[in-house]
């Protein structure tokens, strides 16, 4: 017997989960089954993706695909906290998937290959919500145009210098409502980053991801956080799509 409100959970699982079930909003929602029965696709294993891989496995997502073709660089751990020094080199997808993996024997964990338009639709089947954890544009748009094709909801995020981002795009706004290009804007290679930065953003990413799959709270369908790790202040500002022929 798993209890009146965590049908489907194992007695390991209830006391893995169990501070999170003392949450009422989490356990009144069934959130933690919800997790359970989620398969999420994490593209980018880096300073985003490494917080949000292991908070998603700490958490319970019963599956995990982490998507990721790089390897890891001496340059990399200041921020991408789940490798080591003797990582360097080896493949991030394949690393972070066994690390996942030791975080939770409950989540099955597989890495993927490279995100690219021929691998992105297969790898999409069964997938109940993809994160994007990427710091490279080309794959951020295709992930974006992708999602959007399909009427899907994803996770965002971006962080830079001292300057986070998070949002929960979709039907309701989409990347290139807010970003139709990349524009300017630099990555970590150029611009650099604070390695707290993309941690605490990595951090809001996989809450977000949480509420979505939980069917809890208000996550930021329509919203944008910022955050300025320099004065430490967040603001959350409100997105409006702009108006598309079809529904004009």
């Amino acid at each position: 017997m798993t209890g009146p409100h965590s049908p489907g959970l194992t007695r390991p699982e209830l006391r893995r989960y169990s501070r999170a079930l003392l949450v009422p909003e989490w356990l009144d929602a069934g959130a933690q089954e919800r997790v359970k029965a989620a398969h999420v696709l994490v593209v980018g294993a880096g300073g985003l993706g490494s917080p949000v891989i292991a908070s998603l496995a700490g958490a319970g997502v019963g599956t995990l695909t982490v998507a990721d073709d790089d390897h890891v660089d001496l340059s990399n751990l200041h921020r991408q906290t789940l490798y080591a020094t003797p990582d360097v080199g080896r493949p991030k997808a394949a690393l972070a998937a066994a690390r996942a993996q030791t975080i939770n024997p409950h989540v099955h964990v597989r890495a993927a290959p490279r995100v690219t338009p021929d691998t992105l639709p297969s790898l999409l089947g069964g997938v109940t919500l993809v994160v994007d954890a990427t710091d490279n544009f080309g794959t951020r748009y295709l992930i974006a145009d992708t999602c959007a094709a399909q009427g899907r909801e994803w996770i965002w995020g971006a962080a830079s210098g001292t300057t986070g981002m998070v949002s929960v795009f979709g039907p309701h706004a989409g990347l290139r409502d807010v970003f139709p290009d990349p524009g300017d804007d630099l990555g970590c290679d150029e611009a650099g980053v604070l390695g707290p930065v993309p941690a605490l953003t990595g951090q809001l990413m996989a809450l977000e991801a949480l509420k979505v799959l939980g069917g809890v709270g208000q996550p930021l369908r329509g919203r944008l956080w910022t955050f300025d790790a320099l004065t430490g202040r967040a603001r959350t500002l409100t997105l409006r799509a702009p108006a598309r022929a079809d529904t004009l």
